[in-house]
């Protein structure tokens, strides 16, 4: 979501995030003055670099002109476990801005965020003005507590040169066959240049991003485990497999040991060792200042070939900002995210400055957006009503973690004999862990 090293997904572990019912700060909608009176809230956000923060403040600056009476101090580097435990011992800030649209569930139904409805309500904000996906990812159970600010937004990125002149995928047979047409190879079998690498290890090409292309649907309509009983989940492990096993697993890992650091000037696309990669849009920002000369292009990254009417959405994560319960200037802490949210001026300078897709539908058609050529499909690929997220849980991203964990440890190895005993067994241990944070 920023120019520093993003947390993969397995890192986001739920359990980390999860918080105790009996939160002790006080505090809600309509407490503190008024938010015409003269006051000073703290806004913590996550964002670390000298120029990350810059962005930031200079975002805060518009804030500041519209509202002189309110005083605001900005906190960088401020981790979720640090929002957490301030809520829990009720002294926390009074803006909160998270990167882990994961845990908006978890944040909503144990009332850690305050509910916005009210405030969206009094202020007449009208949410049509946010994409599907983006009003999903904020809001648990028809309890919004959260607002966007700012969006990842996924597709494929392809090397010209790697491509010799042929055209993106629309579909995943067509990547498979695109993908083993520009791979090349030692004589031992060793990848020199990875047409594209389907292993869940690969960065960004985890599940979560890459499997929502077949329209698998996570969960059940009533919040269970669902991936036993849906085949699109047996379509993306099959194409997933058959990919693995044309490279070989040995040479797949041989490959993924040798890779550079995602987020350095040594990633293998950067590099010329992939010719397509799935990838969020920020990596237009590492490439125009790590990899100028590399030729690239971008595209919605492929569907399932049953879906090609859906060809040109793709996955939809982003940074949400909330008022924490335990605010002691609650309705200006509303009015501050209200207007980064929602103000189409302070939208734009942070995407050009940070390289990610500003939340809002009339910000995606602001002429003042200063992003480079290839940035324009992944403003076309948050609008589309193809384009999906994965649905909040009371146990955050658990879900996902535990389903990336059976690609990666049993099912691209090949250690499943089993596949729907295994996914059943996949299914129970999630129910199992929902039913212990209340889901």
């Amino acid at each position: 979501m920023h120019l520093s090293p993003r947390p993969a997904a397995l890192a986001t572990a739920a359990a980390s995030l999860v918080l105790a019912a009996g939160c002790t700060a006080s505090g809600g909608q309509g407490t503190g003055p008024k938010a015409d009176a003269p006051q000073t809230i703290t806004v913590w956000h996550g964002w670390s670099a000298d120029a990350e923060a810059k962005a930031f403040e200079n975002a805060v600056a518009g804030f500041r002109k519209a509202h002189p009476n309110i005083t605001v101090k900005v906190v960088k580097d401020q981790t979720d476990d640090r929002i957490t435990n301030a809520i829990r011992g009720g002294n926390p800030p009074d803006v909160v801005a998270s990167f882990t649209t994961d845990s908006v569930g978890q944040w909503c139904q144990s009332g850690a965020w305050q509910d916005l409805a009210p405030y969206i309500k009094k202020s007449g904000v009208d949410l049509a003005q946010f994409p599907k996906a983006v009003q999903d990812y904020t809001q648990f159970k028809g309890r919004r507590c959260a607002m966007p600010l700012l969006a990842d937004t996924y597709g494929l990125y392809y090397n010209k040169a790697l491509m010799k002149g042929e055209q993106p995928p629309k579909t995943m047979s067509e990547l498979t066959a695109l993908a083993k047409k520009l791979t090349v190879r030692d004589p031992d079998g060793t990848i020199k240049v990875a047409g594209f690498m389907p292993s869940v290890q690969y960065y960004e090409h985890v599940p979560q991003h890459i499997a929502p292309q077949f329209g698998i649907r996570w969960l059940t309509p009533e919040g269970k485990g669902g991936f036993s009983g849906d085949p699109n989940v047996a379509a993306y492990l099959k194409w997933n497999k058959e990919l693995i096993d044309w490279y070989g697993y040995a040479n797949v890992k041989k490959f993924l040991r040798s890779m550079g650091q995602e987020f350095e000037a040594s990633n293998p696309f950067q590099k010329g060792k992939v010719a397509m990669a799935v990838d969020g849009e920020w990596r237009t920002m590492f490439l125009k200042r790590e990899a100028p000369k590399v030729d690239y292009g971008t595209a919605p990254a492929p569907v399932a070939d049953d879906r090609a009417a859906q060809y040109g959405g793709g996955f939809i994560a982003g940074t949400v900002m909330g008022v924490p319960r335990g605010s002691q200037h609650a309705q200006a802490a509303w009015e501050f995210v209200r207007f980064l949210t929602t103000d189409t001026a302070a939208l734009v300078g942070l995407a050009n400055e940070l390289g990610n897709v500003p939340s809002t539908i009339p910000a995606l058609a602001s002429p003042d957006l200063r992003l480079p050529p290839q940035f324009a499909t992944f403003l076309q690929i948050f609008k589309h009503p193809a384009s999906t997220t994965t649905p909040p849980t009371p146990n955050g991203n658990d879900y996902v973690v535990k389903f990336q964990q059976f690609v990666q440890d049993q099912w691209e190895p090949g250690r499943v004999r089993d596949l729907d005993a295994s996914l059943r067994d996949l299914d129970n241990r999630i129910d199992k862990s929902l039913q212990l944070n209340g889901g």
